[in-house]
């Protein structure tokens, strides 16, 4: 049996396959403005993860976090933990559903590879 306190520890059931001190990929918007996550990456080269609003990601508004920040601000997060290295999801507002599928970016990528 579970204690109240691994209870109310959204990190003592970590269901992703990153652990929660992995450095994560957001933007700005996400962190400071407080902006909903819309749009999520799981890269198959080195499973990392990015957590994005739906707006073009600029290069200047980037920022690095640890995992457990961006869950923090989102637990709902949780629901994508099974999302596959190489997929992305979005959503077009904080409670609408997630749609997922294999990550045109990165079939883009193989292909100029080969």
């Amino acid at each position: 049996m579970q204690n109240d306190a691994a209870q109310s520890d959204p990190l003592a059931d970590w269901p992703f396959d990153q652990p929660p001190n992995c450095a994560v990929i957001t933007v700005r918007q996400i962190v400071k403005d407080k902006q909903p996550i819309l749009h999520v990456t799981h890269d198959s080269d080195d499973h990392g993860w990015q957590f994005l609003t739906l707006a073009d990601a600029r290069t200047e508004d980037g920022l690095v976090v640890h995992f457990s920040h961006i869950f923090e601000l989102d637990p709902g997060l949780r629901e994508l933990a099974d999302l596959p290295p190489g997929w992305h999801a979005w959503r077009q507002s904080p409670h609408a559903p997630w749609q997922r599928e294999p990550n045109p970016q990165e079939e883009e990528e193989e292909v100029s590879e080969n």
